[in-house]
């Protein structure tokens, strides 16, 4: 049974987004005809900032590998356009109505977006109004609409302190035509969406619909994914805050766990489908012996093997566990929620389950053996965003305003290799980003958690060897303190 369990952890999946059959035509961003009002927030602005050349960066700068060439040549040719504020803008600033609606759970973050929004929208456009409707595309719809609130300077300058939305959020969609409609009684010009995948395909809909009346509104996306699952993003907001957060739970697990006898703390993060944050807590704490991640599907009994692998070495073992992992464990939940998201089994509770079971089984072997179970989700998610995840929610919320009020329609903001950039909404939301398990992020967690092949007899010399040289320092200094007497 080891040499099996021995070769089955040394398989590493790739899971790569499949982007060959995307192409430059995809990524070219829909914008609405004509622009002929002048910016009025260059005075608030460098005015080189600005510019009406549509910019542009690769999508995939590394070099390919085995190709021989003067020059390195990238691994995708695609290009991306690059976000900045435009000397010319599509809509009349005095005339402009701008909408905003948070959709989905919520996340560290969203109220920094609505404030920054407003605060452009106010300070740098002056425009006639900013509107937020409540819960989601619900305050959209016919029977919701009339919950829709003015937004002020004054109404958010202190919100970015708390966690959650000032507009509420709901799941599930609501009929296309009624919002559309909504849009078009209330004069809003520019509508942007905070939500997930769900969202963004509900605004591309609103987009089509709006464009095939023939309705002059632009729909911009604004991404809200915790997991930082978002195809051609590099990071999402609110997810450095879930890492920082994340941490804390497995510290506190790993406290639990050193003060048993044989003591295993469980933590289970978000992480439906990629194991980012779960990933990143792992390495960024330095405390977890034990990563288990959606893209790395492992059996139960080999969960187990790792487990007592590190007891081998040690009286406490960590786990952190993204909640889509060992889904196949127990058949799944069956169904879908009101976003279309596949219901997942509480892997945490199974988890937790199972290793106790497995104390049970090896009582003699491991003594007063103890789990310690900790789910941090609705804490991480409710809670304000770190000050740098605040920065992040600004600078995307204001270049999302510039290019709006410019004309862009029908994409989303998202950052790139430490760039801005703008992504058609079908593009986005037809991949997900997952972990590369031959990349650097997988690499530093395998090299810090237990793995099956790992040599428990050199590890344990090793200790030993440590140990005495430590006593031998200690022996020759109490010798030379003993001849000086």
């Amino acid at each position: 049974m080891e040499n099996r369990l021995r070769d089955t952890s040394r398989v590493v999946r790739s899971h790569a987004a499949p982007l060959n059959e995307v192409t430059q035509e995809d990524l070219k961003v829909e914008r609405l005809t004509g622009r002929k009002y002048m910016n009025p927030s260059k005075k608030h602005v460098m005015r080189e900032e600005f510019s009406d050349k549509i910019e542009h960066i690769m999508h995939d700068p590394r070099p390919q590998e085995g190709v021989h060439s003067d020059l390195p040549i990238s691994i995708s040719p695609l290009l991306c356009e690059l976000a900045a504020p435009r000397q010319r803008i599509h809509f009349n600033p005095p005339e402009t109505v701008v909408g905003i609606v948070t959709c989905g759970g919520i996340c560290p973050g969203l109220n920094d977006v609505i404030r920054s929004l407003t605060l452009t929208a106010v300070n740098a456009y002056r425009v006639k109004r900013v509107i937020g409707f409540r819960f989601g595309y619900w305050g959209l719809s016919k029977k919701g609409s009339h919950t829709a609130m003015e937004l002020y300077r004054t109404s958010v300058t202190s919100i970015h302190r708390y966690g959650g939305t000032i507009l509420g959020s709901s799941r599930g969609p609501q009929d296309t035509g009624e919002m559309v409609d909504t849009l078009e009684r209330l004069g809003v010009n520019i509508l942007f969406t905070v939500g997930g995948d769900g969202t963004q395909r509900g605004a591309l809909k609103i987009a089509e619909e709006a464009k095939r009346r023939g309705v002059n509104i632009a729909v911009f996306g604004i991404p809200k994914t915790i997991d930082n699952d978002l195809s051609f993003s590099h990071r999402t907001f609110g997810f450095e805050t879930a890492v920082d957060k994340a941490v804390e739970a497995v510290r506190a697990a790993y406290a639990e766990a050193i003060s048993l006898n044989y003591g295993v703390g469980v933590v289970k993060l978000m992480g439906r489908d990629s194991g980012f944050i779960a990933a990143e807590a792992a390495v960024a704490s330095a405390q977890a012996n034990i990563c288990l991640v959606p893209e790395n599907p492992i059996s139960e009994d080999i969960v187990m093997a790792l487990i007592q692998r590190r007891f081998e070495t040690s009286r406490s073992c960590v786990i952190i566990v993204a909640e889509g992992f060992g889904q196949d464990w127990e058949g799944g939940t069956g169904g879908h929620d009101a976003s279309g998201n596949k219901k997942l089994t509480d892997i945490g509770v199974v988890l937790t389950k199972r290793i106790e079971a497995w104390l049970r089984k090896n009582k003699e072997r491991y003594p007063n053996g103890t789990v310690k179970y900790i789910d941090p989700s609705y804490m991480i998610r409710a809670c304000p965003p770190s000050a740098n995840d605040a920065l992040f929610c600004a600078t995307l919320s204001t270049l999302a305003m510039h290019e709006a009020m410019a004309g862009a329609t029908n994409c989303i903001i998202a950052l790139r290799y430490n760039s801005y950039i703008l992504v058609p909404i079908k593009v986005a939301t037809s991949v997900r980003r997952v972990l590369d398990l031959r990349g650097q992020l997988w690499r530093q967690v395998r090299e810090i958690t237990v793995g099956l092949q790992d040599d428990v007899r050199a590890f344990k010399e090793a200790e030993v060897r440590r140990e005495l040289e430590a006593i031998s320092l200690v022996r020759e200094r109490l010798i030379g303190q003993l001849s000086k007497l």
